[in-house]
């Protein structure tokens, strides 16, 4: 397969590269910053000669967006919604004018669409979405990648929760206060924490490829949420750490800030399972928690 990757180096878009790599497939990268034979300028706002790689490629996996690992301030909401709504706009764009478009479009989204749940589980036909910052941010992106139908290009949403790897994204940060014995429970530590480990993710990734059925938005989880005071005693467990300081929501409100965070990310519920993927048939590598901590931290 032709896989084009737009925002391809951040931790997933590398992750998802090099695991197409090593299955034989050829992988383009879209990138502000190219180093690389493979890699192609785009600044993710506009159209230019980017556009050409688009042309009869099988696979466009948009990754953009700034990270939402930031203090909500005016200009940082401004900058995480316009990466969003920019990027996935210049490719509906640039799709429009392809005589041959691509075969399928998978774009990021987020388990943050659902709204706090600690008992209900979010499924793709039941999830409820609420009127928050983060929520009206993923209805945006959704919405820039699903306004417009393309008859010849069948489209993905990847609703990604937290995504379990050593190479980036949040639990090496986990590990890290863990060993440090601040790993207790988050706030009242009851919150859920939808996960997937980053194997299943570019596993789950490449089955929806394969599965030409498969269009609108896919949770991307493990079938198994935690609380977070779960997630923090497995991980604990697994780096040999008896104990964790816990983190109360005050103190947590002081640490953000000093941070540069927003408390949010710890303590909203995300009760998210991936019901289509389990009805199309996908099997997870690592199901349970203490299954993928296992893996992660032998």
């Amino acid at each position: 397969m032709n896989i084009i990757i737009a925002g391809g180096t951040g931790f997933l878009g590398q992750e998802l590269s090099k695991w197409f790599r090593r299955k034989g497939h050829t992988v383009h990268i879209l990138t502000r910053k190219p180093q690389y034979r493979d890699d192609h300028y785009w600044d993710a706002r506009s159209t230019g000669p980017w556009q050409q790689l688009l042309e009869g490629c099988d696979v466009l996996i948009n990754m953009t967006g700034k990270s939402v690992d930031c203090r909500y301030t005016e200009a940082n909401k401004k900058a995480i919604l316009q990466s969003r709504i920019d990027s996935t706009t210049v490719l509906q764009q640039a799709i429009d004018q392809c005589s041959h478009p691509p075969k399928l479009w998978l774009n990021a989204s987020s388990a943050t669409i659902y709204i706090h749940a600690e008992t209900q589980q979010m499924t793709e036909t039941s999830g409820i979405t609420g009127d928050d910052f983060s929520m009206n941010i993923c209805k945006q992106w959704e919405a820039a990648l699903f306004n417009k139908a393309n008859p010849q290009t069948r489209k993905v949403a990847l609703r990604t929760s937290i995504v379990l790897g050593n190479e980036g994204g949040a639990f090496p940060k986990f590990k890290q206060i863990t060993r440090l014995g601040l790993g207790g429970a988050q706030g009242r530590g009851k919150q859920m924490m939808s996960w997937i480990h980053i194997a299943d993710f570019c596993a789950a990734v490449a089955f929806i490829i394969a599965q030409e059925q498969i269009s609108g938005p896919v949770n991307i989880t493990a079938p198994t949420p935690v609380s977070n005071q779960q997630f923090m005693q497995q991980l604990r467990k697994r780096c040999h750490i008896p104990f964790g300081l816990p983190a109360p929501v005050s103190i947590m409100e002081i640490a953000a800030v000093l941070l540069g965070t927003e408390t949010e990310l710890m303590l909203k519920s995300r009760n998210v399972v991936p019901m289509r993927l389990l009805q199309e048939g996908f099997t997870f590598q690592y199901p349970a928690i203490d299954q993928a901590m296992e893996q992660l931290i032998p």
